[in-house]
C-alpha cells in the first residue's frame, strides 16, 4: 500500500466544493480542514504508485476547481496500530 499525504492550498469560497470533490475520488479516505500555511490536508492510500500518480497528477489538479497549490509527501513507511492495508485497500 502506498500513502500519500497532500497539503493544499484552495481558493477561500471553493473550499467546501474541493472538499466534496475530494471525497468521491476513490483511494481518498480522509480530507482534514486545517489551520495554518495550508488550507486541507488529504490522506490518499492505495495500492501502487501508479495510482497515486492518477489521483494527484490528473484527478486532483485537473477535475477540481479552486485548488491552487499542492504539496505531496509519500510515505516511506508506516507504523499503525492497526492494519492500515487491510482497512484501507479492496
Amino acid at each position: 500500500m502506498v500513502t500519500g499525504i497532500v497539503l493544499i492550498n484552495v481558493e477561500r469560497s471553493m473550499i467546501q466544493t474541493a472538499i466534496d470533490e475530494l471525497m468521491k475520488l476513490n483511494g481518498v479516505s480522509e480530507v482534514y480542514s486545517v489551520a495554518g500555511e495550508y488550507d486541507l490536508v488529504v490522506m490518499i492510500r492505495v495500492k501502487d504508485n501508479a495510482a497515486l500518480a492518477e489521483i494527484i497528477a490528473n484527478k486532483m489538479t485537473h477535475d477540481i476547481e479552486g485548488i491552487v497549490h499542492t504539496k505531496t509527501l509519500v510515505t516511506l513507511n508506516a507504523y499503525s496500530k492497526f492494519d492500515l492495508e487491510k482497512i484501507f485497500i479492496k
